[in-house]
């Protein structure tokens, strides 16, 4: 009956909604916001969906700041059996622990095929990063309507195995005599035993960035799995992440402000007017994710980034811990 209150002709409806608090001690004060979304689904015909998603984006209660809703999602996916097609605005996430390289669920506009194999998935795309993104770190400025990626994933039963390859085009380099492109390739394992699993990356950029560490890797265990259906379950994941300025592009999925300090050196990189005068080439921590289902679709969401080591010339200082806990309502 709920799902069919929420469809409306071809139309479906589903949103979420989040309230959260943010310990931003490396880059900004502490931070109080909330945000609603509301996803649409449209059925064209039996293999044709348009699938949108509207946001308020981070409503700031702390500084009194509203904020406008935008259209964040917008794409047409066509499913033709084995394979399909997406075109438009969809997310591209890349990295474990909720897309910890890349993790911006809006991020990226262009066109996408995916095919399925058995337990073999596969997919590649070719667009942009979307003006919602945001990034000016040390490999330089993205450009806009350049970039190529190609995604593997497959379930061989004891153990899932997935590889991701990034081309990019930049527009210009911050350091001088770096190079003005990107290729960046990684692999990584899930190795569930029982109720634990076991996780680990591996990225490297083939392009050499004078000054910046070019590999991140990061190696955890988890435990539990939340279920919005099942009040009570959890789960916790724990991780130790070493990560170069040289792979990181920024719009980290993390919501701690941890790997922001790769852009700029936090606090320890600024002179006193704010300028940046140092960045960090390499940050080493632990981060920690736990979720637990308070009621049938509310969850409560926390991170903790800490034990920080951050290496750069001329930083001053290794990053603050840093950490965000969040009530989340799905509908």
């Amino acid at each position: 009956v709920s799902n069919l209150e929420k469809k409306v002709g071809n139309i479906s409806w589903s949103g979420d909604a989040r309230m959260r608090y943010q310990s931003k001690d490396n880059s900004a004060d502490e931070k109080w916001d909330g945000r609603i979304r509301i996803n649409m689904k449209g059925q064209v015909n039996d293999s044709t969906t348009v699938n949108a998603r509207l946001s308020t984006g981070n409503v700031d209660w702390k500084n009194d700041e509203d904020s406008n809703v935008t259209a964040e999602v917008l794409n047409v996916k066509h499913d033709f059996g084995a394979w399909d097609v997406t075109l438009g605005r969809y997310g591209n996430n890349f990295g474990n622990q909720g897309g910890w390289l890349y993790g911006a669920s809006n991020g990226f506009d262009g066109a996408q095929v995916a095919a399925q194999f058995g337990k073999v998935n596969l997919a590649v795309g070719y667009g942009e990063f979307n003006t919602s993104f945001d990034y000016d770190g040390a490999l330089g400025t993205l450009d806009t309507d350049d970039a190529f990626y190609a995604k593997a994933d497959a379930d061989f039963g004891s153990f899932d195995l997935y590889a991701s390859y990034l081309a990019m085009n930049l527009d210009s380099a911050m350091v001088a005599g770096n190079a003005d492109e990107a290729n960046i390739w990684g692999v990584g394992v899930v190795v569930p035993i029982s109720d634990f699993r076991v996780f680990g990356e591996y990225w490297q950029n083939t392009e050499d960035y004078e000054g910046y560490e070019d590999t991140a890797w990061n190696a955890g265990i988890g435990y539990g799995a939340k279920d919005l259906k099942k009040p009570g379950t959890w789960s916790l994941d724990l991780a130790y992440n070493d990560v170069g300025a040289g792979v990181y592009w920024g719009g980290t999925g993390l919501q701690t402000d941890i790997l922001d300090t790769l852009l700029t050196g936090g606090k320890y990189g600024l002179d006193d007017n704010g300028n940046v005068i140092s960045r960090y080439s390499e940050i080493k921590y632990w981060n920690a994710i736990a979720e637990v289902t308070l009621m049938q679709n509310v969850y409560l969401h926390a991170e903790y980034a800490f034990a920080a080591e951050g290496e750069g010339e001329g930083t001053n200082g290794d990053p603050d811990d840093t950490w965000t806990v969040s009530l989340n309502y799905v509908f």
